[in-house]
């Protein structure tokens, strides 16, 4: 009997603790770079906004179809009124005059009078040379928002790719403090017996414990990092605050360095790009000013429904052609012309400096990521250096052959190779993923 009633109140634990361990399971989530910036490029809201921007104008695309689509308008009109002329014209309107209403009595008294005037008025352009023009820059403004968003898209990447790296380069700091502090707590050990068989002065053996407080504070500054690194990592891809993400990646370097000569690549980049399609719009603006002072020719046609009594009485149509040219307005077409020059030579000089300074940004890349990879190469020798002279002193050391200050020198510049190695790797892949970005890539 006690034996079921312990497995019934462990089958009741293991029922409660089952969401909590699956809640707890669900805060830590795995990704790879690639996922992480795909994520992104879905879920950011600085890239939300940018495709907000494009559907905006695809809005005001389709407002420009008004250019050559005919405008519709249906009203009702009541007007009750005792105005002699007006109360006969309603009744001509009403086809409801009479003889009787010619007589000067009643001419001069007339009765109150209700007219419900039913209106549908067509209007069709057919010659607008601004609005034309105005379609055009509206659907170029459009392929221009699109490229930014592209181009937002490809900055949150960036942004993702150097979060992303800086977790795993915390991430690979910790391990290698945790192995100096491994390494030193043995070391600490070894003073501590010094120490009390009077080989060792308590200073000495203070020191050894100085530094592994150190290699702990430094820890703990490191998982710091993380947790900052993976707090700006949910905010861009917008996940919920808490999530734990643990990157899957690591630091890859590739075998051969990218060409030197990139700036065939630089007229493919989105935001270039999408300067051009500004410059191109701001030419089309200077156009549209000289083509609104060419006539404007309209049709239209209205049907008129006239009746004391709501869809009632008499009925008439009409049917014609407007043309419409301002001659001079003034000097405002002037003005406007003045604007529209200086909105094109703005663009353009806007396009000319992103296109240079883009090539800087290409170059300066490109040597980040040599230097960087020919900072492995030496980190990596220093490295070995650093092991070979920390274990030959700590084996000194354990014989009292070896002074602690030197021990603890061999040991710092041993922490500092592994920490050297694990930037000049970080630098390497930002470098990587910064010249994929100003190349466009």
């Amino acid at each position: 009997m006690k034996i079921y009633k312990a497995l019934i109140g462990f089958g009741v634990v293991a029922a409660l603790a089952s969401p909590l361990q699956a809640k707890t399971a669900d805060r830590t989530m795995r990704l790879s770079l690639s996922d992480a910036i795909t994520m992104a490029r879905q879920n950011n809201y600085t890239v939300k906004a940018a495709k907000s921007r494009v559907d905006q104008a695809q809005g005001r695309v389709v407002q420009t179809r008004q250019s050559y689509l005919p405008k519709v308008t249906l009203s009702e009109t009541l007007v009750v009124t005792n105005d002699p002329g007006a109360a006969l014209v309603f009744k001509l309107q009403q086809n409801s005059v009479q003889q009787s209403d010619f007589m000067p009595e009643k001419l001069n008294n007339a009765d109150v009078i209700n007219d419900f005037n039913t209106s549908l008025q067509v209007m069709q352009p057919l010659y607008n040379a601004d609005a034309a023009i105005g379609r055009s820059m509206a659907l170029t403004a459009k392929k221009g928002q699109e490229l930014m968003a592209l181009r937002t898209e490809e900055s949150i990447g960036l942004q993702v790719s150097k979060v992303y790296y800086g977790i795993i380069l915390a991430r690979k700091n910790i391990t290698a403090v945790e192995q100096s502090i491994k390494t030193m707590q043995t070391h600490s050990n070894d003073a501590a017996k010094g120490y009390r068989a009077g080989l060792l002065t308590k200073s000495d053996k203070l020191s050894t414990d100085v530094r592994l407080a150190e290699l702990q504070e430094q820890k703990l500054l490191l998982h710091d990092e993380i947790k900052n690194g993976t707090d700006v990592l949910a905010v861009l891809l917008n996940l919920e605050p808490g999530v734990s993400i643990v990157p899957t990646g690591d630091f890859v370097v590739d075998d051969l360095l990218p060409d030197g000569n990139e700036s065939y690549m630089l007229e493919n980049r989105a935001d270039l790009k999408a300067l051009e399609t500004f410059r191109q719009v701001a030419a089309s603006q200077e156009e549209m000013v000289h083509a609104s002072t060419l006539p404007r020719l309209n049709a239209f046609m209205q049907t008129n429904l006239h009746s004391n009594n709501i869809f009632g009485g008499g009925s008439s149509w009409a049917l014609g052609m407007n043309m419409q040219w301002n001659i001079y307005d003034g000097m405002a077409t002037a003005g406007r012309t003045q604007e529209a020059k200086a909105q094109t030579r703005e663009a353009m000089y806007n396009y000319e400096a992103a296109k240079s300074n883009s090539q800087a940004e290409v170059n300066r890349s490109l040597r980040s990521l040599k230097t960087a990879k020919a900072r492995i190469a030496v980190a990596r020798k220093s490295l070995e250096e650093a092991k070979v002279s920390l274990d030959f002193i700590g084996e000194q050391f354990k014989t009292g052959m070896a002074m602690t200050f030197e021990l603890l020198m061999r040991e710092q510049a041993y922490t500092y190779s592994k920490m050297r190695l694990n930037q000049a790797f970080y630098d390497y892949c930002v470098s990587k993923s910064e010249l994929d970005y100003y190349r466009g890539n």
